[in-house]
């Protein structure tokens, strides 16, 4: 039996707005416009671990790096 993923990736998008995925998928579970409302949606989504990639270059990491909120 495999170990189900619960963790959620929140993640700009090339449109601008920002994308909650599950790891692996092909398809966005949800898309809001803000950074923010994708985070608030993804806690509501009740999952052990939301991931939020960086956007911008800040003291303590790049854009190609993964945070919790």
């Amino acid at each position: 039996m495999s170990k189900r993923d619960d963790r959620l990736f929140v993640e700009r998008r090339d449109q601008g707005d920002y994308a909650i995925r599950r790891p692996d998928s092909e398809r966005a579970s949800d898309v809001r416009p803000t950074q923010a409302e994708a985070i608030e949606r993804a806690r509501e989504m009740d999952h052990s671990e939301i991931l939020v990639e960086r956007v911008r270059h800040t003291d303590r990491g790049k854009p190609d790096k993964w945070r919790k909120p």
